[in-house]
Parts: C-alpha cells; structure tokens; sequence
C-alpha cells in the first residue's frame, strides 16, 4: 500500500473524525464570535438606557406624584386661591370638556383640583356607610331617574305549526332621585394659610371628608328627603309576606326589644329574593354587633366570624356585615338589622363637581371655606331589602 494512502500521511486524506473535530472547533469559535457582539449590543443598550433614565428622572425634571401634568396648574391656581384669595389663575383656567368648560362656577364658588377631589371622594367610598355597598352614579342634571321592572317579561313555547299568543308585559316604575346641596365650613386663621409648609390641600379635603361623610351617612340611612336623600329607613316597614311596591318588608324577631331565636337570622335572609341573596350584606350598628356576635347555633357555634384577613369585613351567616352607627339600636319596634342587596336596592346619585367658596370677613382673624356637592338618595328597589323588627309581631 502507498503511503500516500496511509490516513496518517502528511498531506493524505484527512479521517472523518479529524474532519468533525476541526467543524466543532470552527462552529464553537463561530458561536463564541457572536455571543460577544450580542453582549456588545447589549451593553451599549444598557447604557443608553441608563443615561435616558438619568435624563427623565433628574431632580429638577422629576414630575409631582399629586397630579398629573394637566391638574397641576389647577392645584397650583386652587392653592393660591386658598392661602391668599387670589383667583386670578382659576379665572383664566380651562379644564377638559369631561370635567367643566371652566373653574368659575359664579357665586358658588370655585372647583376643587382633580387631586383633592379625589382624596375626598376615597373617603367617602371607604367609610362606614352604605355608600360603599350602593350604587353610585355621576350625573349632571339636578335629578336621576331609576327605570325598575317590578314584573316579570311574559315567555311561552311553541313550534312552526301554533299560533304564537301574546304575553304579559312587564310593570315598571320610575323613581326620581333629585341632588340636595350638602355643604361644611371649615375654618383656618390666615398666619397658618400663610405658612408655605402647611399643607393646605390635604388638610381641606380631611375636613370636608370628616363633614361630608357624617352627614351623608346618616341621611342614607334615616333622612326624610326634604333638602336631604331619603334613607331606606324612612320608608314604611310593613310584614314581609304582605309588603308591596314602596314598603320594605321587615320579619319580627318574635321578642319586644330581643333577638329571640336565632332561626329568625336565618329567616331575614331567606326572606329575600334568590336574585339578591348572593349579593346580600347585613347592616347594624356597634351597639347591635356587639350583641350579636354573641349568639350561636344549637351546636354552641357562633354565627358571628371575623374577616380572615386585614381589612374585610366581618360575617354573619356567611354574608358580610356592615357597621353602620346610623342604624337604630336593639329596642322594642327597632329596625336594627338590614339585610339586602344594596347595590340593587339603593341607588346615590351625585354631581362629579365639588366647589370652594373662600370666605374671610365673617369670622376674622379666620378664614371661612364654604364647601358645597350635590348629592342624592333613594330606595330603587324596594324588594331588594329587607330589615329585622325587635318586636313581637
């Protein structure tokens, strides 16, 4: 054999496994090339990233986390406004079509920025009232009209060869809802508004969020309607099983004055209508809680349990309960519990503006902020809730 045939001859053929290993070796060197100008690019982008981010986020550049960059010169004009009365800035400002076509509202005073607004509003929605279980609607007009099928729409079956007949036609009802003007007057003295470290904004929306929520709680609950919402309490409580559209139909607990059994919990739940029942929620004051927290089945457990986590609401029956301090207390006649589906059988309607009127002749040295929204309220469901009645029958 020549050796020139020898496989291992300088210059002879190169074996298969020679061959394999130079292509792994130049691909391993190829893959090498090309992860380096991956990491190449990747560095320059991280670092054009970094330098843009130095660029946007510098002291001077950093945007106010309050309000976004259409509401910062409202706050900035409402501010002045309040320390000095200077309304220059409100008067020349215009705000977008969603909210106003301007900040003057005339004598009624000027609109509160975006910022505080909403400060006031996360109040009022996470207060004890029922407000945060209702239906809430912004409208622009002095009432809202709730439509409510009190009827069911009349069904049938049929086929190609029958005559289809005429059904029933749903009742409904129109509920007119009219907005009252509610309003607070908190007061400062004009050294302390002169003081550029105090922060005028949050401490207005505090107070007029403390006022607010006091007075609309209460009127939810028990207002009569005149220059107020009406409550759902102050409509006639009648027997369940003869209650009828405009009366909210109550179940005894059987004792003046006591709870009785506690069957009759039971009862006031299923007394409501399988469409609400899921989205039920009992509603008594602290007096009322403190009492029934107490009570347990005939095994010795308690029907009362906690809110597993921070924060959610306690249950009773497995419905959540809320303390509201406007229900009446456990006495003879009392309608101290509610139960229902508010969002169904409450409905709140409000306009979105809130106004500042500031005030500073009527009580000198102190400053006067006449505060004003309005707001209503009324039952649009009657059959959605029902309450428990302390009393015999």
């Amino acid at each position: 054999m020549s050796t020139s045939d020898d496989p291992g001859f300088a210059g002879g053929p190169v074996s298969p496994a020679a061959q394999m290993k130079t292509a792994l070796a130049d691909f391993v060197s190829d893959l090498k090339a090309f992860k380096g100008g991956i990491d190449h690019k990747f560095q320059q982008q991280e670092k054009r990233m970094t330098m843009l981010d130095q660029k946007n986020y510098t002291p001077a550049a950093r945007p106010v986390l309050s309000a976004s960059s259409d509401e910062a010169p409202h706050q900035k004009a409402f501010d002045a406004y309040l320390r000095s009365g200077d309304d220059d800035g409100l008067r020349g400002l215009e705000l977008d079509a969603k909210s106003m076509s301007t900040a003057v509202a005339g004598d009624g005073g000027y609109l509160v920025d975006p910022a505080t607004s909403a400060t006031i509003q996360s109040v009022l929605g996470s207060t004890a009232s029922i407000r945060s279980i209702s239906t809430v609607v912004n409208v622009e007009a002095t009432s809202y009209d709730v439509l409510v099928d009190r009827g069911e729409l009349g069904s049938g079956w049929a086929n190609e060869a029958t005559t289809v007949t005429e059904t029933d036609t749903p009742a409904i009802e129109r509920i007119s809802i009219p907005l009252h003007e509610l309003s607070a007057l908190p007061k400062a003295s004009q050294r302390l508004l002169d003081d550029s470290a105090f922060d005028i904004e949050t401490w207005l929306a505090s107070r007029i969020a403390e006022k607010f929520s006091r007075a609309e709680a209460a009127a939810f609950i028990i207002g009569d309607g005149v220059d107020k919402p009406r409550g759902f309490l102050n409509h006639p409580t009648v027997d369940a099983d003869t209650a009828t559209w405009g009366e909210i139909g109550y179940l005894a607990t059987g004792e003046a004055g006591a709870l009785g059994s506690p069957d009759v919990l039971v009862d006031l739940v299923y007394a409501l209508g399988a469409e609400y029942r899921a989205n039920g929620t009992f509603v008594m004051n602290s007096k009322t809680a403190g009492e029934i927290r107490k009570v347990k089945d005939g095994d010795g457990r308690f029907l009362w349990s906690d809110g597993l986590a921070a924060g959610e609401p306690a249950r009773l029956l497995g419905y959540p309960v809320l303390i509201a301090e406007d229900m009446p207390d456990i006495a003879d006649g009392a309608d101290a519990i509610a139960f229902g589906d508010f969002a169904s059988g409450y409905t709140i309607a409000e306009r979105p503006d809130l106004r500042v009127l500031r005030d500073p002749f009527s009580a000198k040295p102190n400053v006067l902020f006449y505060a004003t929204k309005r707001v209503g309220g009324d039952v649009s469901d009657f059959a959605a809730i029902k309450v428990l009645k302390f009393a015999t029958a």
